[in-house]
């Protein structure tokens, strides 16, 4: 199945108490090129979501972001710092020595001083956190992945109609190539007769010569039988089960070359006005195709 490089999806669940929440999205790019964002405290997270990802996706920029909320519970532990008080309570003693001072010194007060207490998040089961990770992860990811499959399915339905639509241009150069050779032989035999001015003087020989040499000079056939043979070829890689997007894209040079070349022969208006056309309808196919996983 044909799938963009462009997707987005999104899950949020609660699971054990904790509110997860997994978004992802992709643009294009020639590679797969995943960027991962998780809570500091779930970094280990970070290698076994990307492993999943590289699992499903071949090519793209993805971007996942991953956001975890404990809810009615304790995630964390604060402690007391015994040592750190007891100096603080030691340092109010000396002052209240040294300056005559009231010592009125009361816990809250003490509590202001945010080194006194250790804040410390308490202890969880890694392969827990995965494992509810993971059921999100792919919730999201199946939604990530149908979008990217819809819209594959309209650019797969483009480019075929875009390369059935060159068989139209194909079919006026293949019929209008005769045409401009055989114009090519009048036009030739026009000419010696104007400068000769007896026609029992032409040489018919050299003219059937000199002409057969101009139609191989603008003989477009092997380009032609080409580009039918690529438009087969697009059907066949369309209807693959498996990512196709570097094939088509090395297609896609191949289509060029041989519209190029129509092109440089073309000693022809009406063929260079076909020829034109040809490649406008190949860069837009071109342009679908970079989309494509």
């Amino acid at each position: 199945m044909v799938k963009s490089m462009t997707g987005y999806g999104r899950c949020e669940q609660v699971i054990n108490h904790k509110k997860i929440t997994v978004e992802i999205k992709s643009v294009n790019h020639r590679y797969f090129d995943c960027n991962i964002r998780v809570p500091r405290r779930y970094a280990f997270l970070e290698d076994k979501i990307r492993k999943v990802l590289s699992e499903n996706v071949s090519r793209g920029k993805i971007d996942v972001f991953l956001d975890m909320e404990t809810l009615g519970g304790e995630e964390k532990a604060v402690s007391l710092n015994e040592t750190v008080a007891k100096n603080y309570l030691n340092v109010f003693s000396q002052m209240e020595e040294t300056f005559s001072l009231k010592n009125d010194i009361t816990v809250s007060a003490l509590a202001r001083f945010s080194d006194v207490f250790s804040t410390e998040f308490r202890e969880e089961n890694e392969d827990e956190i995965w494992q509810n990770t993971e059921c999100v992860l792919k919730s999201a990811l199946d939604d990530f992945i149908a979008m990217r499959s819809r819209e594959g399915e309209r650019m797969r339905d483009d480019i075929l109609q875009k390369a059935d639509g060159l068989l139209s241009y194909i079919e006026e150069i293949e019929k209008l190539s005769p045409q401009s050779v055989e114009l090519y032989g009048q036009k030739l035999t026009a000419r010696i007769r104007e400068m000769l001015g007896d026609s029992t003087l032409i040489d018919e020989g050299r003219i059937l010569t000199e002409t057969a040499i101009y139609a191989d000079k603008i003989a477009v056939a092997e380009e032609t039988v080409r580009l039918r043979s690529h438009i087969q070829e697009v059907h066949t890689i369309l209807n693959f089960d498996e990512p196709v997007g570097r094939k088509l894209d090395f297609l896609m040079q191949e289509f060029n070359r041989e519209a190029n070349t129509i092109g440089s022969k073309a000693n022809d208006i009406a063929i260079s006005k076909h020829s034109i056309n040809l490649k406008s309808e190949i860069e837009k196919m071109r342009e679908q195709v970079q989309n494509i996983e």
